[in-house]
């Protein structure tokens, strides 16, 4: 099982990116898939995930609005689309898998994989 994040870039305030998690080893339709972020200084904070039996999907207060979660199943990737970005979002990014199939957590212990994370930087 291998999950492995890319699209992290520079971005201004009020910028749009989207970060990839590509999985390998396992299908969607069987994990929960989820999005972290660290910020420098800080905590690792959830971001949203998406449940893998039926897509739905969920999202921390502070991103509710601007961030959509969305999978391929075809390509085997979930995306984080981020717009409306803020220097606050500046932060390393995470995606993580959970072999649970019917809902996702916001707690990190929860997930068993985790990729290698993606450097977002929101500055002008």
């Amino acid at each position: 099982v291998q999950l492995q994040a890319s699209g992290g870039g520079l971005v201004q305030p009020g910028g749009s990116l989207r970060l990839s998690c590509a999985a390998s080893g396992f299908t969607l339709d069987y994990y929960a898939i989820g999005w972290f972020r660290q910020a420098p200084g800080k905590e690792r904070e959830w971001v949203s995930c998406i449940i893998g039996g039926d897509g739905s999907t969920y999202y921390a207060d502070s991103v509710k609005g601007r961030f959509t979660i969305s999978r391929d199943k075809a390509k085997n990737t979930v995306y984080l689309q981020m717009n409306s970005l803020k220097p606050e979002g500046t932060a390393v990014y995470y995606c993580a898998g959970d072999p649970t199939r019917y809902y996702c957590s916001g707690i990190e212990e929860e997930y068993d994989y985790w990729g290698q994370g993606t450097l977002v930087t929101v500055s002008s």
